[in-house]
């Protein structure tokens, strides 16, 4: 079932189905190899079917749709070498950032990541996924922010979707606390201005979907792309 998100008067058409569709997504209410209608689509979020077309071609040039001609619109199957290309290129990118970040960081930065470890952890014990998932990406924006590099959060999140449905997977069906523990790590070691094992911390963080994709695979076949 697609949840509509509500309209942000600044968005323009195409912008609003973009979003639902990539909110939904990632959060598996629709699931890949899904096909979708553009006709309902436009009719759930009340637009024509010109901005629903339009969002859809462009999420098929970052391979998150596949659109047959003649055949029909499909949510693309999670393809693990676009999540392996997306993993290394966080996980070079945030070993740097906790670098600068154990340098960096203000109080204030402190107080803000604070805050949100303690929402995740409320997550965990409401059994919470897809909101632990929006805090974790929350968490990791808020270091990129605080060290003067919030245009390089956003390239790497228009690049996530693969990614973030193996996360969403991961949280569903591993343990939670995990994730949280990880970040109380980093920001502990990012405290004490430990360079090395904030690095050694972030890098464990983001590698653990290495270890746990060949169990949700198993465990979802039909959502992913097979080799």
């Amino acid at each position: 079932m697609l949840e509509v998100l509500e309209r942000s008067r600044r968005e323009t058409a195409r912008e609003y189905v973009m979003r639902v569709l990539q909110h939904n997504i990632v959060n598996l209410n629709l699931k890949p190899g899904q096909a979708i209608s553009e006709n309902e689509i436009a009719e759930l979020l009340g637009v024509s079917r010109t901005p629903v077309r339009e969002a859809l071609i462009e999420l098929s040039r970052a391979s998150i749709v596949e659109i047959y001609p003649q055949k029909g619109t499909y949510i693309s199957l999670i393809d693990m070498e676009m999540v392996e290309e997306s993993r290394f290129m966080r996980c070079v990118l945030e070993k740097a950032i906790v670098e600068l970040a154990c340098d960096m960081l203000s109080e204030n930065d402190f107080v803000a990541l604070e805050e949100n470890l303690s929402l995740q952890d409320s997550c965990v014990n409401r059994r919470d996924y897809k909101r632990l998932l929006n805090l974790d990406n929350k968490f990791h924006e808020l270091l990129f922010k605080a060290c003067n590099k919030e245009r390089t959060y956003n390239l790497i999140a228009s690049m996530m979707t693969h990614f973030n449905r193996v996360r969403i997977l991961n949280l569903a069906e591993m343990d939670m606390q995990r994730t949280v523990n990880d970040h109380k790590e980093i920001l502990q070691a990012i405290k004490d201005k430990d360079k090395q094992k904030a690095v050694a911390s972030m890098e464990r963080h983001l590698t653990r979907v290495i270890f746990d994709q060949s169990y949700l695979a198993e465990k979802h076949p039909e959502y992913f792309k097979q080799a």
